[in-house]
């Protein structure tokens, strides 16, 4: 009988122990998730910018050289 009791005490700290694991995981994969949402975002805003900084380059040259043939 007191084997019995131990066998199902453990089992049962041990299921326990999985429960919180894999609760622990998910809780986990959610954080990587938005983490990459975020960088996601932020990438996009920086190809923005970036496009933004070459077409402001690319007519301020065309103005440079619209001006020098004056």
């Amino acid at each position: 009988m007191r084997k019995a009791l131990f066998a199902l005490l453990a089992a049962a700290t041990l299921a326990a122990c999985g429960v919180e694991t894999a609760t622990t995981a998910a809780t986990s994969a959610e954080m990587k998730k938005r983490e990459m949402e975020q960088a996601k975002k932020t990438l996009e805003q920086a190809k923005q910018k970036v496009e933004q900084a070459t077409q402001q380059a690319m007519e301020r040259a065309a103005q440079a050289e619209e001006k020098s043939r004056e």
